[in-house]
């Protein structure tokens, strides 16, 4: 029997026709068009009360998309992920690392003379 058919398979109990008549009236509504650099053109419903958004992510490309057709949002820039060592690079120039370096350098030479244990 695993090839029988069920007509209401997939129903629930007390599920009746899809009908405004049983929900009661929609809302109005206004359709809004978005457009996003990779020429996508997407259609979005709104209520007509809502408040319609500039902007609205692509529902294909996910880039941001705008109500000018025209011109619509460049994409985003993606920053590339950042070592610990780029970060420090950003915070102190060559001559300043330089110096550090040294001042680490003299006092491990200081400890060395003085018979320091040095890990």
């Amino acid at each position: 029997m695993a090839g029988a058919g069920n007509a209401i398979r997939g129903s629930r109990v007390g599920a009746g026709p899809m009908g405004e008549a049983e929900r009661g009236e929609a809302a109005p509504r206004q359709s809004v068009t978005y457009f996003c650099s990779h020429e996508h053109r997407s259609v979005v419903t709104f209520s007509v009360e809502a408040a319609v958004p500039a902007s609205w992510d692509c529902p294909r490309c996910g880039l941001p998309a705008s109500l000018d057709c025209d011109n619509p949002p460049p994409a985003p820039k993606i920053e590339p992920y950042k070592t610990h060592l780029a970060y420090v690079k950003e915070r102190r120039s060559d001559k300043e690392a330089a110096d550090i370096l040294d001042e680490a350098i003299q006092l491990l030479r200081t400890r060395r003379k003085n018979g320091d244990i040095i890990f």
